[in-house]
């Protein structure tokens, strides 16, 4: 897979908290090995000042830790898409959501790996399967 990243990015992370920035380089980490087993080409850069990643079939995936809610930190999506609403359905029971943008994480939480995989997976790949019952999933 190609990678596409913006110098930027790196600078973002590296200013955030020590205990968060450990949390949101493991989302990148993610992000990117999600990106590996699916995709092509992947753009990382920054949108709205946040980390984020892009592809050609895609919707952007960004994340961010903001100090208003210093024990949390975030993984959004378009709030136009299906996406946050297909991923209640599936795992209701293993993330906490914010409306129809956003995957909440609280600071100790522990990640469910596979769930969170799969989100970012459909995201990465959605407008091939936005047409389908619960995205394909």
């Amino acid at each position: 897979m190609k990678i596409n990243s913006d110098p930027e990015v790196a600078d973002v992370l590296n200013g955030y908290p020590k205990h968060m920035k450990k949390k949101l380089l493991f989302l990148r980490k993610l992000v990117l090995e999600t990106a590996s087993e699916t995709v092509e080409e992947l753009e990382e850069t920054l949108k709205w000042g946040e980390p984020s990643y892009l592809t050609k079939n895609g919707s952007t995936i960004r994340m961010d830790w903001k100090k208003s809610n210093p024990d949390q930190y975030a993984m959004y999506f378009n709030c136009n898409t299906k996406l946050v609403d297909t991923f209640k359905e599936l795992y209701r029971e293993k993330f906490t959501f914010h409306g129809n943008r956003a995957i909440v994480f609280n600071e100790n939480d522990k990640i469910p790996i596979t769930e969170l995989k799969h989100c970012i997976s459909l995201s990465l790949n959605y407008h091939r399967i936005k047409h389908l019952p619960l995205l394909g999933a």
